[in-house]
């Protein structure tokens, strides 16, 4: 059982806690939680074939330690949290800190990324635990094009994944395809097709310059503006801006007349969203990391394990809030890139 759930405390949460705004007026309200950095996958875009650079077991935080974190930034008035990683789904007793973590007063919002490879075995018991939503990364729909960006996926099981999610009721389901020129761009709009006729969200992700594969991945960018022209010529005047649909992401989404499912890009090198950010990374060895587009963060792993209360914990938070940019770097030819890996920064 993890330890240190507070008691329910009546009245409005509001004026119990000190919220966290950045220097720039922005309130963080989300936290993207990495619970591990392995992964079952190694993407080219974001892992080598070989020789990837893991931590050690002791320097990951515990689900007790993580829990922890969660608690008190829900106090300090983050209300959403994504269970990333790595592959969230091969941390055990995901569920156990799931369920921890969704029990904690203020969370309204508990959602999982992941690659989908697992998650038909998952998808029951983490929504059991209480994960409302789950994004799942799926780059093809072509069996030789899906290995060849995975180099170990199954995409068969991706899509049980995928069936699973809708079956326990996580809603929404969203899709996340990377687009990658001359890899996985005629797919555009089969990938379209596909969670359109299923009822899933879909978002367009440009590659970023993110880790060591920075410049590798793009020299496939696709920028978010080819990618909406080519879904207004496939799917005609019905594709209109969605009303009130921005959600705690990035993603500018649309849709098809009033039909349910959206449509979404994320164009973080060719416009980027940094005004709106509201967000931070905690990565799993306990490193609070500010924006994907900068090396600059600061570990909370060593306050914790030194015996910090939890009111010194929640000054740490606040003095690491002071020091979120106002934006990226990231530009199309790769300069700006970060030398931290995806997998290790939570994606």
């Amino acid at each position: 059982m993890i330890v240190g759930t507070p008691p329910n405390v009546p009245g409005n949460r509001e004026t119990m806690t000190q919220v966290l705004v950045d220097p720039f007026g922005r309130r963080i309200e989300y936290l993207r939680l990495s619970v591990t950095d392995r992964c079952n996958y190694r993407c080219f875009y974001c892992m080598p074939r070989k020789g990837a650079c893991f931590g050690n077991a002791g320097d990951f935080l515990t689900n007790d330690e993580l829990a922890r974190l969660v608690r008190l930034f829900a106090e300090l008035g983050v209300r959403h949290v994504r269970l990333t990683g790595g592959e969230p789904l091969v941390r055990r007793d995901l569920a156990e800190l799931a369920g921890a973590i969704g029990g904690f007063p203020g969370i309204d919002d508990l959602s999982l990324s992941t690659n989908g490879q697992l998650l038909g075995r998952y998808a029951q018991p983490l929504r059991r635990a209480g994960v409302k939503r789950v994004n799942i990364s799926l780059d093809s729909l072509d069996p030789a094009v899906f290995a060849h960006i995975s180099r170990s996926g199954d995409l068969v099981a991706v899509l049980d994944g995928i069936d699973a999610a809708l079956a326990v009721g996580m809603t929404p389901v969203k899709l996340n395809m990377v687009v990658m020129k001359g890899i996985n761009d005629r797919e555009i709009e089969t990938m379209f097709e596909f969670a359109m006729a299923r009822g899933l969200d879909l978002r367009y992700i440009e590659t970023m310059p993110v880790g060591p594969q920075a410049r590798e991945s793009m020299a496939c960018h696709y920028p978010a503006a080819s990618i909406l022209k080519r879904l207004r010529r496939y799917a005609g005047a019905g594709l209109v801006p969605a009303k009130g649909s921005r959600g705690a992401g990035p993603a500018r989404y649309y849709q098809i007349g009033s039909g349910p499912a959206k449509v979404g890009v994320i164009s973080a090198v060719s416009r980027h969203f940094c005004a709106g950010c509201n967000r931070v990374r905690l990565t799993a060895t306990g490193e609070l990391v500010f924006c994907l587009g900068r090396s600059d963060r600061v570990s909370l792993r060593e306050p914790l394990r030194r015996g910090s209360s939890d009111a010194d914990l929640k000054t740490a938070i606040h003095a690491a809030i002071a020091r979120k940019p106002r934006r990226h770097d990231f530009l199309p030819d790769g300069t700006g890139a970060i030398s931290l890996p995806m997998s290790r920064v939570g994606g």
